[in-house]
Order: C-alpha cells, then structure tokens, then sequence
C-alpha cells in the first residue's frame, strides 16, 4: 500500500450496474471547439455513450452535474471508442463507436443557447459500417503513409482483419494460425500492425503485405489459397513472450522514439521497432492496465500502470519513480489537458467509477512555534533520573516481574470425554464414534491455543480413541508367521472381561482366545495359557500386532487397578524380533530408492522432451520449410516416457507412504517390547521414542534411516558409551544425507538394544555414566 494517495481533481460514478472494459475509454478534442482542452468519451457494454469536460467543484456548486456534455442510450454494447479523423471530406475530428456488428462514425457539435443552460450538444452519425463478423477490438492510424486521414482496423473474434478507408471498406485478412483474438495496434513509423497471438508471442504484419495477400472469404479459403496459389502471409517478426499480453502501446509524443511497449501478465517489455527488447520489468503484481507517456528526461519513457490493489504506479523506463492509492482498480488509463489543469491522469473502473487525479502532495503551511528558552534545573533532572533508575531496577528484578501474572481461577484446563457407546454402523460399514471437551475457565478456548489475561498459552490434552474405530471381533486363528509373547506376574484372567467390546462372534466361552479384524484387511488373534500368565499375540503381518499389544497392557494395566492390585507388571522375556523389524525398514528403504530413480529418470526425459521442442521450434521458426527428421516422432514417445515414469512415480509415493505408516507402527511395537524387556519409566520411553521416531513423514530433503542412524549414533557415544573417550567424541554436523543401504543402520539399532540389555540406561545428561563393559563381537563391528 503506499503512503501517497492520488489527489481527486474531479470524479464521478457512471450508472448502476454498468460494465466498461479498457477500450471504453478516450480523451480528445472531439467537439472540435480549438481550445486544445480535451473532452472525456466513455462508452459502456450496455450501449450508454457519454461526453463529459470535467472543472473541479467550485463553492456552491451542487455537483459536477455541469461536467457532463452529452447522454446518449444506444442501441448496441459499445466495445471500443476513439477519436480521430474519419470522414474523407473534412478534417474535423470525429467519434469512432465500435459495436460487435457495427462500427459507427459520429460528430459530436455544441450550439449555443439562449437560455441559462448554455450550450447544447448533440450526437449525429456521419455513417456507419455493418460488419459480417463479430468484432473484438480495433486501431486506427495513417495506413499505408497516408497522412490527412485515419483509416480503421478491426480485429474479429476468429481472426480476420478488416480495413476500412473511411466511408469504404478496403479488404479483409485472416490472421495465420489464429486461435483467440489479443490487443491490436498500429505503428506508423513502419506501417505495421502488431498483435499478441494465443501462441503468446508478438506478431508483426506489415501493411503492403496484408493488402498483396491472398483474399478469401472464409478461414478455410485462406488455407487453401496459401497452399495453392497466390502471396501467404506471413509475419514480419515475431517474438516469444511466454505470457499472455494485457495490451499493446506503440508512443508517438516523439518522431525519434522508436519503442512498442508490451504489458504482459506479470511483465513490462519495451521492444524496438525491429522486435529486439530494449528492456523489461519484472511486475510483482497483476496490472490492469498501462499508458506509456513523454518523460522530462532524454531517452527515457515513462509509464503509468494500474493494477488489481487499486494502486498507480509510475516507472521511468524499469526504475519505479511514484506510487499513488486510487479509490478503486482502473481498467483503463489517459492522460489529458483541462483548462484548469494539464496532464491529468483519467481512470475508469470496471463499475463505472471515472475519476481525474493528479499525482503529488498538498503543500504543509503548518510552521514549528517558537519554544521560549528557559534554564534547565539539573538538580530537578537529576532527581527524576534516579528515580526513574529505581523504578527500572524493581521491575527488572525478576523476569517473572515483568509478565502478568494469572489468577489460579483463571488457569485453564481441558478435558476430553469419549463415549463408551459406540453408533450402529453406517453404509460406509465405519463405526461411529463421539468425543467432547470442555473448559474449567470462563473464558472461550480450543485445544490448541488460547489467550488469558493477554496472554498467549498452549493447552493440550491426550486422550485414546476407542479399538472399534479401527478393528472389529473376528474368529481367533491358531496358526500366524509372526508371534509376540506377554508375560505378567498375575495369574491369567479372563479376556471377555478386558475385551468387552469385542465378544460378537468370539466362540471362546473360557475367554482363552480373543481375534480382532482390522479395517485394512490384517487380522490379530490374543490367546491366553491356561497354565501360565502368559498372552501370545499373532498375526501374519509384524506392524499389526502393536495396536492389539498396545491396547492388552494398557488394558491389563487398568483391570488390574480396579482391583486393587498395586504390584502387577507387564513384561517380556525377548528376544527382540529385530530380524523381522528389519524387514519393514529393507521394503521402506527399497520404496525410497526406487522413488530416486524414477526422479532420475524423469529428470532425464525432461531434458530430452525439451531439447526436442527446441528442434522442432526452430525447423517451424525457419522461413524456409525442411523435413522434420521424424522429430515429431521422437517428441511423441519421449512424451509418451515422461507420462508413464510420472504415473510409475505417483504409485511409487503412494506406496511409499504407505510403507512409511506400516514403519511407524512396527516402530511403536519395537519400542513397546524394548520398554517391557527393561521396565523403562516414562522419561527413558520418552527418549528411545524420539530417537526412532523423529519424523512424522518422509521428505526429499530427509529420510525416516538417516536421521535415525543419527540419533542412535548420538545415544551409543553418550548415555550408552562403553568408556569416558566415547563421551569426548563430538556429534558430526555434516549435512544428512540418504544411505546408500541400511546395514549400518541395522547394525546401530543392533547395539542399541545389545546395550539396553546389558544395564545402559537412556538419558539426556551429558554425564551419564559410561557402560563398563567388555567388548563383544558385536560391538566391535559397529
């Protein structure tokens, strides 16, 4: 936003629920009056025609209503209106009114009353031209070196140009390789006309060459003709923009500039007459529209841009001199001479708001009153100082001093209630279920962050969701690949009694054996010794098994506590079942790999494809036709390559991300069943969690291996070392990067759990103590 707002000079609003556009717009003489003064043509899409000559509001003057010359409804939407000289038989200017089926030559004259009104003005058409195609934009100028009157071009929507020398119709051509219409204009010093085609790209047409072409009435004919017989058309230059044009402007303020300026979606070119670029300017913005104009300065051009935030920017060349707020987004932008005032900047929006602005600030009279001197009373400054020193001192103290300190009453705290009751399923065959939470304070807050006594905070609050929502009961199975075994020092209890929820279609009335079928497929089976206090949990895929463990501890846990018992103790014998965590990181890592060479690959194809479209875009730039030596081809099956190894990729990543859940989950089993071996508490859990588990997903940048080989090399030369020296060996800050396997990870997790069962002790203090321990075989080869 900037700090300089334009200054209103005169403005007013158009109608209700009108729409104008950028060719709506234009300022000229057009009553012929010799003043010099310019007059204000609006036209608008639903056919009102206006002429105003603006005088800002003097005192007690109503409004501006005196401004405006002249109001006429007609009948058709006005697209585009210029003023020029388009009657053969005189020299007077006239208004140029172009409708999609006509285009209309008006006079526009004033008598002078004998009344208090003034002068009178009217509207009276001269001829007019009904056009066989709908039009979209037009341009006028001295074709052909003609120079005592304007003739006029109008652009179709399917690509013809049709001349008009005044009162006659002079030809028609179509455009080569037309698509969508672009803006269209006519430069004199080269008789040429330009144009931005929808293969985005700036297109010459010299004058003597579209009146020597081929004539055709239809597209078809054009085509033909072309290829048969007669003068093709072709381009004079060309040049690729990349962008779609907003619109074209070629300056005539001065016969030595030679500039055609461009304004593209998010760039300002300036080209020479030749189609070579002067310069271009970068736009952080999206423009609306632009008018190049005289600078003060030689050799440079300045150039006013509006754009989308309602601002007006003006540029000397690429060097940004003002920026001024307008009232609303301009679609269109002249410059005009008033009798009170010169170089006025016109806008029009596309709601009709027309306004008269010119840049600069109001002049400030505001003068500084004189202080009256007076002697200073250092003895009174000096005590001020002081105790303004000990007012410092006291709230420095303590930083606790500083912050606002809350009421306990004020504290909040969140509570999360999860129904027991579970919904009847629905047709998606998912169980329902509802969670509640609720405040203690009597402020509005959410789980995620709250603000009391102006103060930011974060609230959170865990709570588990029901084993429903993921599984249901199914028929234990007694047979499973892989198998993890629970002891307790409990004798057995019964698993209809922890399992309440899941007894639908158990067919164990002893409540031995207990099946869960998850949603995704997997089933997990939980069978109790009749002997022992032991639980085995099976299932035929190792990930699956760790919600069920999960969920059986945390349940044993709480049974037990019901009943009073304070002694009760989950654990396991081992051995860790690393071979079979093993496995899930191989498949995760062997996903990773294959997702690097798909990169590779398509990477490599890319460069082809483009290498290719570089071939074949300079065979078609060549004026002289040559065989494509099965280019074509070639750039269909690279294209064909980049399509498949795109699709192979995107099945690649969704794998892969589903490898890396399928990690996490045997991850969370791995650290269940090291915390049971070990009777690890909360804090060292807490640890061991964070070293296996710091990403919540893979990225290209960083991998689940790499960072956890990190943070375990971290733990065995800290809190697990075997001596002081490993202590002493600093953590390398080397940036991580992908394995180029996993053995050494394999090997580390390996130690890590060898030294876990050995006595070591996870800790985040840097003088834990070391493990003095003999070296074994495996910890020399790590």
């Amino acid at each position: 936003m900037s700090l300089f707002k334009a200054r209103d000079w005169w403005a007013a609003v158009l109608g209700e629920g009108e729409e104008f556009d950028q060719g709506c717009l234009c300022v000229g003489d057009v009553d012929n009056s010799g003043s010099g003064h310019d007059k204000i043509v609006v036209g608008s899409y639903m056919g009102m025609l206006r002429v105003f000559s603006p005088h800002p509001a003097k005192p007690g003057e109503p409004s501006p209503a005196h401004s405006q010359l002249l109001e006429v409804q007609l009948r058709d939407p006005v697209i585009q209106v210029e003023v020029g000289k388009f009657v053969s038989c005189s020299d007077l200017l006239h208004l140029a009114v172009l409708h999609p089926r006509k285009l209309s030559v008006y006079s526009i004259s004033g008598t002078a009353g004998n009344v208090e009104h003034g002068v009178q003005y009217q509207l009276k058409r001269v001829y007019e031209h009904n056009l066989q195609r709908t039009a979209c934009n037009m341009t006028y100028g001295t074709f052909g070196g003609v120079t005592d009157h304007h003739s006029m071009c109008i652009q179709s929507m399917d690509g013809m140009l049709m001349f008009f020398e005044q009162e006659s119709y002079s030809f028609g051509r179509f455009l080569p390789g037309f698509l969508l219409p672009g803006p269209l204009c006519y430069c004199s010093r080269t008789d040429t006309f330009l144009t931005v085609s929808s293969a985005r790209q700036v297109e010459s047409y010299r004058y003597e060459t579209l009146a020597v072409a081929t004539d055709a009435e239809t597209r078809q004919d054009a085509e033909q003709h072309g290829k048969t017989a007669g003068k093709r058309l072709t381009a004079d230059w060309t040049l690729v923009l990349g962008e779609q044009a907003l619109d074209l402007s070629v300056p005539s303020f001065s016969p030595s500039s030679s500039s055609i300026f461009v304004c593209g979606e998010r760039n300002l070119y300036c080209l020479k007459d030749n189609g070579h670029i002067r310069f271009m300017k970068k736009l952080e913005y999206n423009p609306s529209c632009f008018l190049p104009y005289s600078s003060v300065s030689e050799g440079t051009t300045n150039t006013l841009v509006g754009n989308h935030n309602n601002m007006l920017l003006v540029y000397q060349d690429v060097t940004l001199k003002w920026a001024a707020q307008l009232s609303c987004s301009p679609v269109a932008v002249r410059l005009a001479n008033f009798p009170d005032l010169k170089g006025v900047v016109v806008t029009l929006s596309n709601e009709g708001h027309l306004q008269c602005s010119y840049m600069g600030t109001d002049p400030s009279f505001f003068s500084t009153p004189k202080v009256d001197a007076r002697e200073q009373d250092y003895s009174q400054i000096d005590t001020e100082m002081k105790s303004l020193q000990r007012v410092i001192r006291q709230a420095t103290r303590t930083q606790a001093d500083i912050l606002p300190v809350a009421e306990t009453d004020e504290d909040l705290t969140v509570t999360a209630t999860v129904s027991t009751n579970m919904d009847r399923p629905t047709h998606t065959l998912r169980p329902a279920c509802c969670m509640f939470h609720k405040t203690t304070s009597s402020h509005s807050a959410s789980l995620s962050s709250v603000i009391l006594s102006g103060i930011p905070r974060v609230a959170q609050c865990k709570f588990s969701l029901p084993l429903r929502l993921v599984c249901c009961p199914s028929a234990p199975s007694k047979n499973a690949k892989y198998k993890i075994t629970v002891d307790t020092n409990k004798p057995p209890v019964n698993l209809s009694e922890v399992f309440p929820d899941f007894l639908e279609k158990s067919e164990d009335k002893e409540g031995n054996s207990l099946a869960f079928h998850f949603l995704s497929g997997p089933r997990v089976t939980v069978m109790a010794s009749k002997t022992s206090q032991r639980y085995r949990i099976q299932s035929e895929s190792f990930e699956d098994i760790w919600l069920v463990a999960k969920e059986l501890v945390q349940r044993f846990d709480r049974h037990f506590a019901k009943q009073g018992v304070k002694d009760f103790r989950n654990s396991f014998a081992g051995p860790i079942p690393l071979a079979e965590y093993f496995e899930t990181v191989d498949h995760h890592f062997e996903l990773r790999v294959s997702a690097e060479k798909y990169q590779d690959l398509l990477s490599e194809r890319a460069v082809q494809f483009r290498a290719i479209q570089r071939r074949l875009l300079t065979r078609f730039k060549d004026k002289t036709p040559a065989p494509l030596q099965n280019l074509d081809t070639l750039m269909e099956g690279t294209y064909r390559q980049v399509i498949a190894l795109a699709d192979a990729a995107e099945e690649n990543r969704a794998c892969l991300n589903q490898a890396f859940v399928r990690l996490r989950s045997a991850t969370h089993l791995l650290i269940l069943l090291v915390s049971l071996w070990q009777g690890l508490n909360t804090e060292q859990n807490a640890i061991l969690e964070a070293t296996l588990l710091p990403l919540l997903q893979d990225t290209p940048q960083l991998g689940w291996e790499e960072s956890v080989d990190a943070a375990v090399s971290h733990l065995l030369r800290t809190c697990l070392s075997r001596s002081p020296k490993d202590q002493a060996l600093s953590l390398s800050t080397s940036q991580l990067n992908m394995p180029k396997d996993t053995v050494r990870l394999k090997k580390h997790i390996t130690l890590l759990c060898d030294r876990l069962g050995k006595g070591g002790r996870l800790s985040l203090a840097s003088e834990a103590n070391p493990l003095m321990m003999p070296l074994t075989p495996s910890s020399e080869n790590a």
